[in-house]
């Protein structure tokens, strides 16, 4: 299989593929790492690389191992000619789509990461096994593109946490990035799932952004931790179609969540049969 140029973004498939067209790629060189069905959000991603790095590249793979056994991995969409046409728009050089073979070329792994007992809570208590799946492929990602930085969104908080603790912890050579949260203008954050929806079920969706925002406003009042989860949680699980599963506020490193200072409120819930996830940061003022 040869690579494919498509406008300024060159295609390949294959582990040598990549490994001819990225020895050509001299400078620093940013990666940013997607399942594909490419948003404004992912373009968000694309931006802040094309500022930071002489080359961007990007991954598009669907990564069976982060998915569990009754999840979406069969319907997940599968958009690569529009993806492609995202990454021409926002200028990456380099696109590598590999199959599951490609990344396991053995079969499923017998080795993962061990993300350790973070994992296991939010998002890991609800998906056991999710986050080995999914730094185990970010780190043979990270392996198979050699990046001198790395580019996540803020809105999969937790994920982000643990790839900056992965990096940290096993003294990987890359800069993890982090970028905010890209929004439509009601609030929702971008996600490739709010393609599920109905037109009913998106407006109750609203209801996670609303209610981080009523914990944010609550904290700026000089509200207690306690007093942030309350006021969100109120406008969550009232809301109609709206299956709340967390609602938490943690330190930035998922922690407790301190008196004062930097934290970040948290939140996960069933819209139908979506599940979907938000965050944002909060300032914690108490005044007593």
């Amino acid at each position: 299989m040869t690579s494919t140029t498509t406008g300024a973004a060159t295609l390949v498939r294959t582990r040598a593929e990549l490994a001819r067209a990225r020895s050509a790629h001299a400078g620093r060189v940013g990666v940013v790492m997607t399942m594909g069905a490419l948003h404004a959000g992912h373009a968000a991603l694309l931006r802040r690389a094309r500022e930071s790095a002489d080359r961007v590249l990007v991954t598009i793979f669907v990564n069976p191992l982060q998915f569990g056994p009754h999840e979406d991995l069969g319907r997940y969409p599968r958009t690569l000619e529009a993806d492609l046409e995202v990454c021409r728009a926002e200028g990456a050089d380099l696109v590598f789509a590999p199959a599951e073979g490609e990344i396991y070329p053995g079969g499923r792994t017998q080795v993962q990461v061990d993300p350790g007992p973070l994992a296991t809570t939010l998002e890991g208590a609800s998906r056991p096994g999710h986050f080995a799946g999914v730094l185990t492929v970010v780190l043979k990602l990270l392996n198979l593109t050699r990046p001198a930085a790395a580019f996540f969104g803020e809105k999969d908080y937790q994920q982000l946490t643990l790839i900056r603790a992965m990096v940290r912890d096993l003294d990987l050579p890359v800069e993890i990035v982090a970028v905010e949260t890209v929004r439509e203008p009601d609030g929702l954050a971008l996600s490739s799932r709010n393609r599920y929806l109905s037109a009913d079920e998106r407006q109750s969706a609203l209801a996670l952004s609303r209610g981080l925002r009523a914990g944010v406003a609550a904290a700026r009042g000089g509200v207690d931790p306690a007093g942030v989860v309350t006021a969100a949680t109120a406008i969550v699980a009232g809301a109609p179609g709206v299956g709340l599963d967390y609602l938490v506020l943690t330190d930035p490193m998922l922690g407790p969540p301190p008196d004062r200072g930097p934290a970040r409120l948290l939140v996960a819930a069933t819209v139908g049969s979506t599940r979907l996830i938000d965050n944002m940061p909060v300032a914690l003022d108490r005044r007593t």
